[in-house]
């Protein structure tokens, strides 16, 4: 009879169901899957993993409004201070070699001195939020919405730096020990104060 065929494939599919699951819980259990560093992710699981980045950044990112002055010079110059004491160490930057800890991070932190497909919003919901399990910081808990827009448009620059403009840049910019003193006073002392928010 149809019903009784239709009712036995339902069991078998929910039982097949059961058994994947089963299987997949011992597995985790048993501890099967190397989440070492210095091991990579299986093609399927970095696929899996980068796809679900992509699109959560994406879809968070969307409604951000970006100041229209991300070009201005004094917001570049307090990135590119903010940039060589935060970030520079995993990022690393135009003529640097490749550190420690940029060595040891798995998955590998993306090297900001090439161009991205991000958008500048992207950027900023990823410095603000940081990224679970990759080593990227929630920098937002520590840092105001004006200092890390100042971070993507010093990002958004860096490309175009060679190693000498870069090292002037940050000789030149404002220190990051003043700027997170003054913010944690509440002080709006930074060379490009006058910015609009989000």
């Amino acid at each position: 009879m149809p019903s009784e065929s239709a009712g036995r494939r339902w069991w078998l599919v929910a039982w097949s169901l059961l058994l994947l699951v089963a299987a997949v819980a011992v597995a985790i259990y048993a501890g099967l899957y190397n989440i070492a560093a210095d091991v990579p992710h299986t093609q399927p699981v970095y696929w899996l993993l980068d796809t679900v980045r992509e699109r959560s950044v994406t879809a968070r990112a969307q409604n951000i409004a970006v100041p229209n002055n991300l070009n201005d010079a004094n917001r570049i110059s307090t990135g590119a201070g903010q940039y060589a004491e935060m970030c520079s160490g995993c990022h690393l930057a135009p003529g640097m070699k490749r550190t420690e800890i940029s060595q040891g991070l798995y998955p590998r932190a993306p090297e900001l001195r090439r161009q991205t497909d991000l958008t500048p919003a992207d950027q900023f919901w990823i410095v603000k939020h940081g990224v679970k399990m990759t080593g990227m910081p929630a920098w937002g808990i520590t840092h105001d919405d004006e200092l890390l827009w100042d971070v993507v448009a010093f990002v958004r620059k860096l490309p175009e730096l060679t190693p000498e403009q870069y090292e002037t840049m940050v000789k030149n910019a404002p220190k990051h020990e003043e700027i997170m003193q003054d913010m944690e006073m509440g002080g709006d002392n930074k060379p490009n104060g006058n910015h609009e928010h989000e």
